[in-house]
């Protein structure tokens, strides 16, 4: 017999027996549940004074009985049961109230987060008899109103109502959803949520920003959907927004969900049960970017280390209960779990992965003291992500370095060689650019690509001076230099597109910031940054540049990325 679920401690054998015959019943594919089955499960529920649930799939068969308490019933892990997008989950819940109430705010809220074909609770006499049938099922539009629709009270005898043509007809209208036909095979649907309470105009940058990270991974955004954080628990928000959520990802056909904060495993797991969607958080989806971009087996080392430093601690089994036999003294019985066994596994690839980076950072060391043996300066070219590194890289030295108008365009850093016009050689590199919020991960597994900027003679702080938010950007930029401790390195601050700002405000743009206005695509707009770089490596005396008005900007923190 098929198992039965929820509060079943306590039952009696013919109890049981009656339960587990509930899985023969077939109920009439028009019909929500057949009248038979309706008085059935009401005697039962009424002599056991507990609520019962019946799940019924459109071909009309029970997939899973229930059994709750008096006031409430447990719906089982449905995983099995995932719908496509568009798609309603393809089982109605039916179940028992025995204090003869109707459909409650967690069977409503139930119905939009498990997306049920239709959601209905009995009411049950003293006697044991049906004696209405409150249904709901939802709607396939936004509307102003609830986003699902009541049915009844309905007669117990009065269960036919084409069921199986309304739910088609329901999800033919959610397959009409705007867009939803347009999208690419394999490509991920995703509704961004971006957090309201940030001070300022930084919720409007986070939001902006979020999009553009996710416009860079490849996926295709359907919505974009503002929520409160809240202080602490489970859950990274309300339930109300929550049960929002839910619908929303199902009327515009969403596969993916994706939060500007980071989330810890418990967080994820709860809102994942939930709408039964996959959840990610902004540092998963810098990490899959950056998975994407890297191409140098040393970048490729460095992803992969933070991806399983960020795993490690989400690495969670619905069931621990396997384990393996292991002979020898000392191991015997039960051994590890399934879960301990992953764990260790990816604790020796982190091993491996820091030992082989060790080794890259004394390989890059060496490079660097040979570097000095010939007495070649060295520029390293710093900036927020998608601030146009590559593209100065390649204007100076007439390369051909990926630059693209993305965020992390490119990853692995590039190094040329430039002669300045007073016959003297230098060596120029576009490092890995820098990001708010950069996961912690990110930080210690690009340790050794930062160690570069430690060798630098001159740092060159690309700005994009056509960003409105480009003065908080360059803060963050300049606070993780200053952590780093160099801020002590000459530095010139580089405004580039100079091109999309009114000239009016170049020079004082320039007088502000202590920068030079260039436009990184015009080789004649950079002569002024030429002659400026010579002087400050002719005359190492140069102090660096104060800057006053950034330490002054209220910014986000800050992190790593690419242009």
């Amino acid at each position: 017999m098929k198992r039965l679920y929820g509060n079943i401690g306590g039952l009696k054998a013919n109890q049981t027996k009656r339960l587990e015959a509930l899985y023969r019943r077939r109920v009439p594919v028009s019909h929500l549940i057949s009248l038979r089955l309706l008085r059935e499960i009401s005697r039962l529920s009424r002599e056991m004074r507990r609520q019962i649930g019946l799940l019924i799939d459109r071909k009309g068969r029970v997939t899973h009985v229930i059994v709750g308490d008096f006031q409430k019933i447990v719906i089982p892990d449905l995983a099995g049961y995932r719908q496509a997008p568009g798609r309603l989950k393809g089982l109605r819940l039916i179940h028992t109230h025995l204090a003869q109430e109707a459909l409650s705010e967690e069977d409503f809220t139930d119905l939009c987060l498990l997306a049920l074909d239709f959601m209905a609770a009995v009411t049950v006499s003293e006697r044991g008899d049906p004696l209405r049938v409150h249904a709901a099922h939802l709607l396939p539009r936004d509307r102003k109103k609830k986003p699902f629709l009541v049915l009844g009270p309905l007669r117990p005898d009065a269960m036919a109502m084409d069921c199986l043509d309304r739910i088609r007809a329901l999800e033919s209208e959610l397959s009409l959803f705007e867009g939803t036909r347009k999208t690419e095979p394999g490509t991920e649907r995703a509704i961004l949520m971006h957090a309201t309470d940030l001070p300022g105009s930084l919720g409007q940058e986070s939001s902006s920003e979020l999009r553009a990270l996710a416009g860079s991974c490849g996926l295709e955004v359907v919505g974009v959907e503002p929520y409160r954080r809240l202080p602490a628990g489970h859950l990274p928000l309300g339930k109300g927004k929550l049960q929002e959520l839910a619908i929303s990802a199902l009327q515009k056909g969403a596969t993916l969900v994706v939060f500007d904060r980071e989330l810890n495993p418990s967080q994820i797991r709860a809102v994942a049960d939930r709408i039964q969607l996959k959840i990610i958080d902004r540092t998963q989806l810098i990490l899959d970017i950056f998975a994407q971009r890297a191409r140098t087996r040393e970048g490729k080392l460095q992803v992969e280390l933070a991806q399983l430093r960020y795993l490690l601690p989400r690495l969670v089994t619905k069931n621990t209960a396997m384990s393996r036999l292991t002979g020898g003294i000392g191991g015997r019985g039960p051994g590890e779990t399934k879960l301990e066994i992953n764990r260790r596994r990816v604790r020796d690839r982190i091993v491996r992965l820091e030992a082989a980076l060790e080794r890259v950072r004394k390989n890059r060391k060496m490079q660097r003291a040979l570097r000095g043996k010939k007495r070649l300066p060295v520029i390293s070219i710093i900036g927020y992500t998608n601030a146009g590194k590559s593209t100065l890289l390649n204007t100076l030295t007439h390369s051909r370095v990926l630059a693209e108008r993305r965020l992390f365009a490119t990853l692995d850093p590039s190094s040329r060689r430039l002669r300045f016009p007073r016959d003297m050689e230098v060596i120029i590199t576009d490092t890995v650019g820098f990001i708010r919020d950069l996961p912690q991960e990110l930080k210690v597994a690009f340790r050794a690509t930062l160690e570069e900027l430690e060798q630098a003679d001159l740092l060159l702080h690309v700005i994009d001076i056509s960003h409105p938010h480009f003065p908080e950007q360059a803060a963050s930029v300049e606070r993780l230099l200053e952590d780093l401790g160099l801020m002590q390195t000459p530095m010139i601050r580089v405004l580039n597109k100079m091109d999309r700002v009114a000239r009016s405000k170049r020079a004082f743009l320039g007088r502000r910031f202590g920068g030079i206005c260039i436009c990184a695509q015009d080789r004649s707009s950079l002569h002024g940054l030429i002659e400026r770089m010579q002087d400050l490596l002719l005359n190492p005396s140069v102090k660096p540049i104060d800057s006053p008005s950034l330490r002054d900007v209220i910014s986000q923190p800050y992190g790593l990325g690419s242009d």
